[in-house]
């Protein structure tokens, strides 16, 4: 007799975030917008000014860098997540973050060059003509700082990154499967459409919360012209001039964009796993007379 459950291959989760990201792409541009001004324009009037000045696409600025972010980062962190399973135990929440916080130092890593070009073609949106970088996509972006900057460049605000990559990758990851096996263990909730929403909004409010300072000054960080910043405590400094809202600042935009973000990466790698996903087999022994000892066989 064998028993056997699907599992996620170490690659969905970077072809789930990849599809989520190009929904939600439009709103993470807001985000990085309102997060880098100094200024006080709401996401209302911040939408009006880009659609009256660009036009509609300039809302997509820098989605072939969110898409390479992706496929670094959040394959990164995803796939470590699920071939960490075989070495550390997550039965436990505290295994689960313990992964989870591993998976997104290495993403962190991996994913911070992606994410500064992002976080620069976004930006250029609500940049003068004369100032805009001006990247045709994500990999002519490296290749121009790179040349232009230097390699340490690539990876500026490498520090925030790699602390938002461990603190998301808790929030959605860890309390995702968390949340995910409390809903499954109670007579209500199956393994369908509906706990995955249930398990990845709840997720994507945790995350949100968690990393929004560190993406605050992340995103300062990655947008900021050589020499503006002396490190990580004079931009903690510049920020906090703001209040202490400023760190939080972009949160509803974040948050309405890492909300749906969260939900339709997990959806789709939920689809993914049940579709396309591979069984680990366990196989159980049928009991014989074989197996049984003699001195315990009945007799005839």
């Amino acid at each position: 007799m064998t028993t056997a459950e699907k599992h996620a291959r170490w690659y969905f989760g970077g072809i789930a975030s990849v599809g989520a990201a190009c929904t939600t792409h439009p709103l993470d541009l807001l985000k990085v917008t309102l997060q880098t001004q100094q200024g006080k324009l709401s996401i209302i009037k911040l939408v009006q000014k880009v659609i009256r000045e660009q036009g509609v696409l300039a809302f997509y600025n820098g989605l072939s860098a969110s898409i390479l972010r992706q496929l670094t980062y959040s394959t990164t962190r995803f796939g470590a997540y699920e071939l960490g399973k075989d070495y550390i135990n997550t039965d436990t929440f505290g295994g689960k973050i313990a992964l989870a916080g591993l998976s997104g130092m290495i993403g962190g890593i991996f994913g911070t060059p992606a994410d500064m070009i992002n976080v620069r073609m976004q930006n250029d949106v609500k940049l003068p003509p004369e100032l805009r970088r001006n990247y045709r996509c994500g990999s002519d972006g490296i290749v121009k700082v790179y040349r232009t900057e230097g390699f340490r460049k690539l990876f500026a605000g490498g520090s925030t990154a790699t602390l938002r990559g461990i603190f998301m990758t808790i929030g959605q990851i860890a309390f995702y499967d968390q949340i995910k096996s409390s809903l499954l263990a109670t007579p209500y909730f199956h393994d369908n459409l509906i706990t995955h929403f249930t398990a990845s909004l709840m997720a994507g409010t945790i995350a949100t919360t968690l990393t929004q300072p560190m993406d605050v000054l992340k995103t300062r960080s990655m947008n900021a012209k050589p020499g503006e910043y002396k490190g990580l405590w004079d931009i903690v400094l510049h920020t906090a001039k703001l209040g202490p809202l400023g760190f939080f600042k972009g949160y509803v935009p974040a948050f309405v964009r890492l909300g749906p973000q969260t939900i339709l990466t997990f959806m789709f790698l939920e689809q993914l796993r049940l579709n396309f996903g591979y069984e680990k087999k366990s196989t159980i022994r049928p009991v014989s007379s074989a197996n049984i000892p003699a001195a315990t066989r009945p007799t005839m």
